[in-house]
């Protein structure tokens, strides 16, 4: 494209529904970044629909997340690539201001728990993933902005209704075995998400919409999912992150060293709760990596990625980190944060995101069966007291609906207050006299211990008894999904409707899908998300979401007090690094500066 505006005929051949969404960003009803993702999720280029944005104008409305989280660069590109060209072979301006002075070589290590795992599908925590999210790549890619981009595909496209996809594979990918990837193995992949016998989370992001039997493989290249209702967030679900694509010759332990991959790196080492090591295919002779590097070669940049598990204790990783020991680490606690902070030799990077703690009760046992009871102990959080105790106000408030304000889609409501004699009065009417219970909480995580130390003393004041049952976070991992009262760390996501059906519904057999720890299913809570999920105009999706927090507010399962910031501690010398709301590693533009070590 050799012009810097895009007509409305133009964005409708891309997608029906986008002249709509751009009248939207015209009149100031949603927000550039809202634009930008949603009109990238129907198949805009990202420079594409960053001309249309900057055309657009408009501003945020009120119900947007912060300021802070708009994208950095909203200008329009002066040559964007054709609408068809894919995003994500745009030349990536991150990895170093100055292209020519990009060196490869160094090893990047990472201060990171080591868990034992075995299928990508069955990830149960970030950094599962980002030890092997450059072994094994994904579908799609969602940035540091929330917007989402093709990855292995080379391009999405929906219908006017949003119920039947074609995912095109980019051509001449080819595995470490010598295979080509092809639409055949999306279809193995997908058939591994959605068999309730693998027990990933991913399937309850498909629940109602997805099954085998509406995954048709059209050509070589090219997969369609023939949906049984619309759904909006198909690109951004694809990079949920279990969705790592295997061979279907996948041997059943992802740790081996043995599985085709197609990725910057290879695994060399896997030893639980010790060390993990991924090197560099081009450093080792293996030209065969699919993206190139600014100097004209295969990426990565760096000879090998290093994880080394530390324990539990931050103080360690710290240490680590100012003594140059490690490089990086990830998803450093609330008292890394503040003891990196003012570094001189540390580069700490900060996002605002949906990530939060959910203490949550378990519906098919007691107490807890009762609305009342639980809502009891909701109503002793002293939600400001929690955040400043527990995350030193770093974060926003929480509603005790999984929904987020960061999210584009979030329904603003009143917040809930502390109120003790509301709670004593609930727990009245439910015939309980004196109420004790145990929480589950990890130690290895400082702001969850607060959390519950806080709650602990707050509810006193209303006759609650809670006592702290603490463990190292691993043990915490082995009962999640069985304690009858827990705290559990969860993750960003971009959108409300990506992240409630993991949690909050039931599977076609009525049971709760994988990851619903409490095991609460309300039928008009799910009915409502189930529309929200297939409604693209994002006022329509809030209108959705009014029903659907205060469902969840009132009925159900969960207490949340405040979402949390995200940080990202580095050594400067590591170009590139950046935090990421999801807390993923996107790393393969990354190089080792020798000159910015402080340590060197």
């Amino acid at each position: 494209m050799d012009k810097n505006f895009v007509t409305k005929e133009e964005m409708a051949e891309v997608h029906p529904m986008i002249p709509e969404v751009y009248e939207q960003l015209k009149q100031g009803r949603i927000s550039r970044r809202e634009f930008l993702r949603t009109s990238t999720l129907l198949g805009m280029s990202i420079g594409v629909a960053s001309i249309a944005a900057a055309c657009g104008g408009g501003a945020a409305p009120a119900a947007e997340a912060p300021a802070a989280e708009e994208p950095a660069a909203e200008e329009p590109v002066a040559e964007a690539p054709a609408a068809e060209e894919p995003a994500a072979e745009e030349p990536a301006a991150e990895a170093s201001a100055d292209t020519g002075g990009i060196k490869r070589g160094g090893i990047l290590r990472v201060g990171s728990a080591i868990p034992a795992v075995d299928h990508p599908a069955r990830f149960s925590w970030i950094f599962d993933a980002n030890e092997f999210r450059h072994v094994f790549e994904y579908l799609t890619e969602t940035d540091r902005d929330n917007v989402t981009h093709p990855y292995l595909l080379e391009s999405w496209t929906a219908n006017e209704d949003l119920t039947v996809w074609d995912l095109k594979l980019r051509e001449g990918i080819m595995w470490t075995n010598g295979d080509e990837l092809v639409a055949d193995h999306i279809v193995f992949n997908f058939n591994e998400w959605l068999n309730p016998d693998v027990g990933s989370s991913i399937l309850g992001l498909w629940e109602g919409f997805l099954t085998p039997d509406g995954i048709e493989v059209v050509d070589q290249y090219t997969v369609r999912l023939n949906l049984d209702q619309p759904l909006l967030a198909v690109p951004e679900n694809l990079f949920h992150y279990p969705a790592q694509i295997i061979h279907p010759s996948f041997d059943g332990d992802v740790t081996s060293g043995a599985n085709a991959s197609t990725g910057p790196y290879v695994l060399k080492e896997y030893v639980i709760g010790e060390r993990v090591r991924i090197e560099s295919r081009v450093a080792n002779g293996d030209e065969g990596y699919w993206q190139m590097g600014a100097d004209g070669k295969a990426l990565p940049y760096l000879d090998a990625i290093e994880f080394v598990d530390l324990g539990e204790d931050s103080t360690a990783y710290v240490a680590a980190l100012l003594s140059g020991e490690i490089g990086n680490i990830y998803n450093p606690t609330v008292d890394a944060f503040l003891a990196l902070r003012d570094q001189d030799n540390v580069v700490v990077g900060s996002v605002g995101t949906s990530a939060t703690v959910v203490m949550r009760f378990r519906v098919d046992l007691e107490p807890w069966t009762d609305v009342r009871v639980r809502n009891a102990v909701k109503k002793v959080q002293d939600r400001q007291r929690i955040l400043d105790q527990a995350f030193f106000g770093e974060g926003l408030l929480g509603y005790d609906t999984h929904a987020s304000p960061v999210h584009p889609e979030w329904a603003p409501m009143d917040l809930p207050e502390y109120d003790p004699e509301g709670a004593r009065a609930l727990l009245d009417e439910a015939g309980v006299d004196q109420l004790d219970f145990a929480v589950s909480v990890g130690t290895g995580w400082p702001d969850i211990v607060a959390y519950a130390e806080t709650l602990k003393e707050d509810a006193k004041a209303a006759g609650i008894n809670v006592e702290l049952d603490t463990m190292p976070n691993s043990a915490y991992w082995d009962l999640w999904t069985e304690t009858p009262v827990g705290i559990t760390t969860w993750a960003h996501r971009p959108l409300a409707v990506m992240l409630l059906p993991l949690a909050y519904i039931a599977d076609a057999e009525g049971n709760p899908v994988p990851w619903n720890e409490s095991r609460w299913v309300d039928e008009e809570f799910s009915e409502l998300l189930k529309q929200a999920q297939g409604t693209l105009d994002v006022e329509a999706r809030r209108a959705l979401m009014v029903d659907i927090q205060r469902i969840q507010q009132e009925r159900g399962s969960v207490g949340i007090a405040y979402f949390q910031n995200l940080w990202d501690a580095s050594n400067p010398a590591y170009v590139g690094v950046e935090a990421h709301p999801t807390g993923y590693n996107l790393w393969r533009e990354v190089w080792y500066n020798p000159d910015l070590d402080p340590f060197a």
